[in-house]
């Protein structure tokens, strides 16, 4: 027998029975009794309140500074998030491409593309954000993957001090409570930080069979956070007993109710720093909370933590930016600098699917049995299906033959999910990631109605050569920004791609995939009529039809030195020519890294704590 409707339902149902003694235990029982006093005791925004740092954005590195900056009983910390509270739908891994489609996600989108996510409507490119308390940790695949050394060491020798690997490795290192098997004596990890990383305990036999098939095509096991990338690996997670750990329940739950110093404010969202134009110098927010506004005054910093879209939003409402954009949406200029004018993502290619002979191991989160779904629930069980991070099983890191970087560099990432857009049936991820119609009933209906054991290696390029921008319509704060990620404007990007579908394509041919039947899902991608399946024409096709990104951008409040004329911020965070201001978040990583962002987001979080209290000490 099996859950047949998401569990929101059930979720649903629970929560609209607050009163009942008894789901309040079982509601404690599964860590959530934090989560409702928020929910039922908020703090509640005084107008002019003042604040020794006011921190815009409960994201992962704003969740990381608030925790430590509160750390210091005499420092008052606001921590301001537009969005609310997670609930057991974020918790519950499987549940992840749901959270694409709901308010916990800003539901950006790019503008429409000429050269790729031609398989969505409009051809806009679906950008998720997390708006949700634990930002995009909240609602993202909940990867944890640092990077490669040669990134940090990239960053410092741009002028960054201080952002070497070596320099970086600490604060990953504090931020990290590893529960890794065989990695128990690994310099490489911590155990006591707050943020959990642990193998997820429920495995597929097709997972097993793609690591094994990997290292007989000439990948080796490895440690992707440890001393080399390159290789397979089963996925670390950020979870704790199979249930997500986002950076709000990481460093914001164990700590809110023992600190009176740290005041949170969910559902208000900020329209703009407040900015002595004679001193150029911080000295409060303005935000709406319940169609109010208020404002808060500070008295040492704001610190911008709103991600890669917001922060810079933020920046240009305030009059800080490009001086023809501001000019354009009538603000007054305070600063000069080249805000959104780059921005870095990684691009990938939804596929290639393979069909497998096996029997229900394709992970199908509208079938959940309902033994497993209550032994998890109820008992805490992380050994079930609901555990699994969307599916997301195993990461192999790859160099492409056209590669110019060290030979320890990955170029390429493959990602193995055991299932597609049909685990969900098409509602969640497909409606989440804009995919058409079409490109759903011609690839993947069929596997939907058969339950056809099947899986998908999503491959991603970690350093493209398309830089994008971010850019403003008008002054209203309520307005998305524009944001043209201009993915594939060099055709080397989607080369790139291609070697990684070959490679797997080269992979699941190997004894151990090939002993479960392992075969080229053998449909055409709309669009792609023309070319002669599997050749590279055709995949060059797919490549620019099954676009999907995964929430991985960066640079547009990049770091650099002020002689760097596309810096927005220096080495210390500071918003170059401004006082009091910094930003502290992914949009200062000035280069693409060898990595998902997430892990990053705590490091900055964790550095820029020091750097603070190192300044303010």
């Amino acid at each position: 027998m099996y859950l047949v409707a998401p569990l929101t339902t059930f979720l649903f149902l629970s929560f609209g029975s607050l009163a009942s003694p008894r789901l309040f235990d079982q509601l404690q029982q599964l860590g959530a009794a934090n989560i409702l006093n928020l929910v039922l005791h908020p703090n509640v925004p005084q107008q002019q309140a003042s604040y020794d740092f006011i921190i815009v954005g409960a994201g992962a590195a704003g969740c990381a500074l608030a925790a430590r900056l509160s750390e210091n009983p005499n420092w008052r910390v606001a921590l301001i998030e537009a969005g609310g509270v997670e609930n057991f739908v974020h918790l519950t891994p499987v549940m992840a491409g749901y959270l694409q489609s709901t308010a916990s996600n800003w539901n950006y989108k790019s503008v429409p593309q000429r050269l790729s996510c031609w398989g969505m409507h409009n051809n806009e490119c679906a950008l998720p954000r997390g708006k949700v308390l634990g930002g995009t940790s909240a609602i993202n695949y909940m990867i944890y993957n640092r990077g490669n050394r040669h990134d940090f060491d990239a960053w410092a020798q741009r002028g960054n001090h201080g952002w070497s690997y070596a320099e970086v490795l600490p604060y990953f290192l504090r931020s990290e409570s590893a529960q890794l098997q065989g990695l128990e004596h690994s310099p490489y990890h911590n155990h006591s930080g707050p943020l959990n990383v642990e193998d997820v305990k429920f495995r597929s036999q097709m997972v097993h069979a793609f690591v094994d098939a990997s290292v007989q095509a000439g990948h080796p096991r490895t440690d992707y956070n440890g001393q080399t990338q390159l290789g397979v690996s089963y996925v670390q997670a950020n979870t704790l007993n199979g249930r997500r750990h986002s950076a709000f329940s990481a460093y914001i739950r164990p700590i809110r109710n023992q600190r009176s110093n740290l005041h949170i404010f969910p559902f208000s969202r900020v329209n703009r720093v407040l900015i002595e134009s004679a001193t150029k110098s911080a000295y409060g927010v303005e935000f709406v909370y319940k169609n109010k506004k208020y404002t808060f005054k500070t008295r040492r910093e704001v610190i911008l933590s709103a991600g890669a879209f917001n922060s810079p939003q933020l920046l240009m409402l305030s009059g800080i930016g490009p001086a023809d954009n501001l000019k354009a949406i009538g603000v007054p200029l305070v600063q000069a600098l080249p805000v959104g004018r780059r921005l870095y993502d990684h691009m990938c290619h939804f596929g290639p699917t393979f069909v497998v002979n096996t029997t229900g191991q394709t992970i199908y989160s509208t079938r959940v049995p309902i033994a497993e779904t209550l032994t998890y629930l109820l008992a805490g069980n992380p050994n079930t299906r609901l555990s699994s991070i969307g599916g997301v099983e195993s990461l192999a890191f790859l160099k492409s033959p056209r590669s110019k970087l060290p030979k320890d560099w990955p170029d390429l990432e493959l990602i193995l999910v055991a299932g597609s857009l049909a685990s969900d049936d098409g509602t969640g991820l497909k409606q989440g990631a804009n995919f058409k119609d079409e490109i759903y009933d011609t690839l993947y209906r069929q596997l939907e109605r058969n339950q056809q054991d099947h899986f998908t290696l999503l491959v991603m390029q970690f350093h493209p050569k398309s830089v994008g921008r971010l850019w403003l319509r008008d002054a209203n704060p309520a307005s998305w920004p524009i944001i043209d990620p201009k993915y594939f404007l060099d055709p080397e990007d989607v080369e790139f791609l291609l070697d990684g579908i070959k490679e797997s394509i080269r992979i699941s041919k190997m004894p151990a995939l090939q002993a479960i039947g392992a075969r080229l899902l053998d449909r055409l991608v709309p669009g792609c009529e023309s070319h002669r399946f599997a050749s590279d024409d055709y995949w060059r096709c797919s490549i620019r039809t099954l676009s999907y990104t995964l929430h991985h951008q960066v640079a547009t409040c990049r770091m650099g030195p002020a002689t760097d004329p596309t810096a927005v911020v220096s080495s210390q965070l500071k918003v170059h020519g401004m006082r009091r201001l910094r930003v502290v978040d992914t949009s200062v990583i000035p280069l693409p890294p060898t990595a998902h962002t997430n892990a990053a987001a705590f490091m900055i979080g964790e550095k820029a704590a020091d750097l603070i209290r190192g300044e303010w000490n």
